[in-house]
């Protein structure tokens, strides 16, 4: 009896570290409920100004409380989120001065990233680019706006992965998601054609590993976006 109960332990205590979550298994978590909660703040199902108990913004991801927590702690590093004690958790509103700042120091990363992924892109990365510019005109093509920004955040991460300059795109990637927020708010009809366009034109001077091409693509796209934010702010 006694061998019986201590196999039985055994199994159970097998049993329990099989369905334990491992730090692996919450970061995985963590990333998801950030992608989906940046996703929500960037195409404003969550407006700017709006105030979130944790519980709500769980439901929304399906993920528990845990992930969801540290999930919103680096929102609130990307100053997309504000956490308030006892209040809840404030989406931040959009500032069009701060996004100009925001704008100048994404145009300098940018050009950066691109020409590092030009010049160290491997096949498989070059090949996934060209799929990804594609794949962006097939989006706007077809005026589906939600895939289009799927498609944009899908295509910087390629390209910072192609560049293998972790640093780099980490600084950026926030920046871009206030990008997509405030080129989402502001949107007209014919601007995802024009953005679509210069967002190929960057990936495809990529693929071609030419740095040249791909820095002056980089800074057409810069010039696209900074005047695109002053028509809209109106000056």
């Amino acid at each position: 009896m006694e061998a019986e109960s201590t196999t039985t332990t055994g199994a159970a205590g097998r049993a329990g570290a099989a369905g334990a979550s491992t730090p692996k298994d919450l970061a995985t978590k963590t990333d998801s409920a950030y992608n989906r909660l940046e996703e929500l703040i960037v195409t404003l199902q969550l407006e700017p100004g709006s105030t979130h108990s944790e519980q709500d913004l769980g439901a929304e991801t399906g993920l528990g409380r845990t992930p969801v927590r540290e999930a919103l702690q680096r929102l609130e590093a990307d100053r997309l989120v504000r956490i308030v004690p006892r209040v809840g958790v404030r989406i931040t509103e959009i500032d069009g001065l701060a996004y100009l700042d925001a704008l100048d120091t994404r145009t300098v990363l940018d050009e950066l990233i691109a020409t590092l992924a030009a010049r160290r892109a491997r096949p498989e990365d070059r090949s996934g680019l060209r799929q990804c510019a594609a794949l962006m005109q097939k989006a706007v093509a077809a005026d589906n706006t939600e895939r289009f920004m799927a498609l944009d955040r899908q295509c910087d991460n390629a390209l910072g992965r192609a560049a293998r300059n972790p640093f780099a795109m980490d600084a950026v990637r926030p920046l871009h998601a206030h990008s997509r927020r405030f080129w989402f708010r502001h949107r007209h009809a014919d601007d995802a054609f024009e953005s679509a366009v210069l967002h190929a034109a960057m990936l495809l001077a990529v693929a071609e590993g030419d740095e040249v091409a791909a820095e002056r693509a980089s800074r057409d796209l810069s010039d696209y976006l900074d005047a695109f934010t002053r028509r809209a702010l109106d000056f």
